[in-house]
């Protein structure tokens, strides 16, 4: 048998499920995280797109 290290979802560092609301039930939201990382991938790959079609003129690609 192997012994592991037991986490319980209410130590620091990890989430905790919500409250329940008014009446009894947990409200799940779902939420959209959009950082500039994403930001970056997008405008890069529509820039690729863009040079891949010819939508760039030749003097502006390297």
């Amino acid at each position: 048998m192997t012994k592991g290290v037991s986490v319980s979802s209410t130590e620091p560092g990890n989430r905790a499920d919500p409250p329940p609301s008014a009446d009894g039930e947990v409200e799940r939201t779902r939420t959209l995280h959009f950082n500039e990382d994403w930001a970056a991938t997008i405008v890069g790959l529509l820039l690729l797109t863009l040079v891949l079609i010819g939508a760039v003129p030749q003097g502006l690609v390297p």
